[in-house]
C-alpha cells in the first residue's frame, strides 16, 4: 500500500484570514477518524508531517496547519501584525476543525495538541465537536511552573529577552536567534506575561465567555507529560487541565527510559525516532479510546479500559496494523 501524501489545502478563518495546510488520507480502507495536529508555538506544522503520514497510514484523515502568522500561513511582513494566542484558537483552531468537520469521513473528531497546542481548543466556539483529545507538554507557559532546575534560565529566555526583541523589532525574530520561528508580537507579548490564571490576561468583560468556551469542552483527553520536559511541567499540564472542567481527563506521565532513551524533552515524542513506541501506542488512544499507559498515570481518571504498552502493540499486530 503507498503511504498516504499530503494535500495543500487553504482554510478560510471566520475574520478572512486564510490558513495554509495539508489533508492526509490514504485512498482505500477503513476510516478510523478524523484528526487534527495543533503545532506547538513557533513550531511549523510540516514537523509533523510525517506522523501525520503515520496516522493517515492507519486509516485516520489528517489535518495539519499553521496558525497565522507561521509558516504558510504567515503575511508578507509580520512587524506590526499583533494576534494573540487566543486569535489561534477562536479563529485558527475553529477554521480548522469547521473544516474537517465538514468533510464526509465516518469515525469520531480528534485533535492532537503539542504544547500550546492542546491547550487552544478551548478558546474555539465549535469546540464540543471534539470527542477526543491527545495532548502533549499542553500548557500555557506561566513561568513559575517551568521546572525549578531550569527556571531562571527559561524566565531570562522567554520573559526577559523576548519581550524586550519584540518590542524593538515589532515582532519576536525567533528564527534569526534560532529559537523556533518568528512570532507575532501579540503571541510573543501573551507568552512573555502570562499570568497564574489565564483568563487574566484578558479583558475584564470577555473572562465569563472564555471560560464557558472551555467548560463546554467535554472530550476524552489523554494528558501526556514527559518527567524531563521543563516546560510542559506535571503543575504547568494540571493548570491547563483545570479549565476543561467538563472533559473527562487521563493524565500520563512518561519517562525516557520507559522508551529506552536518555532524554525527550519538550519536543521528541513527534521525531519518526518513536514510530515504533510513542506513536504506535498513541493509536490505541486514538482509534479505541485505551490508554496505552496505564501504569503511568499521574492523575484521576479513567482507567477501567486500560492496557499496557505491549499488551496494546500486541492487540494492533493482530488487527494487522503493524
Amino acid at each position: 500500500m503507498r503511504e498516504a501524501e499530503g494535500r495543500p489545502v487553504n482554510i478560510t478563518c471566520q475574520d478572512g484570514v486564510q490558513l495554509g495546510g495539508h489533508i492526509w488520507a490514504r485512498t482505500s480502507g477503513i476510516a478510523c477518524g478524523r484528526i487534527i495536529i495543533n503545532p506547538a508555538t513557533g513550531v511549523l506544522a510540516r514537523y509533523y508531517h510525517l506522523y501525520a503520514r503515520f496516522l493517515a497510514d492507519h486509516g485516520f484523515t489528517v489535518l495539519t496547519y499553521d496558525y497565522r502568522g507561521i509558516g504558510q500561513s504567515r503575511p508578507e511582513h509580520l512587524r506590526g501584525w499583533n494576534c494573540r494566542w487566543a486569535d489561534w484558537g477562536e479563529q485558527d483552531f475553529a477554521a480548522a476543525l469547521a473544516f474537517l468537520h465538514s468533510h464526509p469521513v465516518n469515525g469520531p473528531m480528534l485533535v492532537v495538541g503539542h504544547s500550546i497546542g492542546g491547550f487552544l481548543p478551548g478558546f474555539a466556539h465549535n469546540a464540543p465537536l471534539i470527542d477526543r483529545m491527545l495532548t502533549v507538554g499542553a500548557q500555557y507557559a506561566y513561568w513559575r511552573d517551568y521546572a525549578a532546575a531550569q527556571r531562571l534560565r527559561l524566565l531570562l529566555k522567554w520573559h526577559v529577552a523576548m519581550p524586550v526583541l519584540t518590542a524593538l523589532c515589532g515582532y519576536f525574530p525567533g528564527k534569526t536567534l534560532g529559537w523556533l520561528e518568528d512570532l507575532p508580537a501579540g503571541v510573543a507579548r501573551d507568552w512573555s506575561f502570562r499570568r497564574a490564571r489565564m483568563e487574566f490576561s484578558h479583558p475584564r468583560e470577555d473572562r465569563a465567555d472564555l471560560l464557558q468556551r472551555f467548560a463546554a469542552v467535554t472530550a476524552d483527553i489523554l494528558a501526556i507529560g514527559v518527567a524531563d520536559d521543563d516546560i510542559g511541567t506535571r503543575q504547568a499540564i494540571r493548570r491547563a487541565l483545570q479549565y476543561y472542567r467538563n472533559a473527562k481527563p487521563v493524565e500520563v506521565a512518561l519517562s525516557p527510559a520507559d522508551l529506552g532513551l536518555d532524554r525527550i524533552g519538550h519536543f521528541s515524542l513527534f521525531h519518526k525516532r518513536h514510530a515504533t513506541d510513542f506513536w504506535l501506542d498513541s493509536l490505541l488512544w486514538l482509534r479505541d479510546g485505551i490508554n496505552p499507559w496505564p501504569g503511568k498515570l499521574f492523575g484521576c481518571g479513567r482507567t477501567g479500559t486500560d492496557v499496557w504498552s505491549f499488551e496494546g502493540r500486541e492487540r494492533l499486530r493482530y488487527k494487522g496494523l503493524m
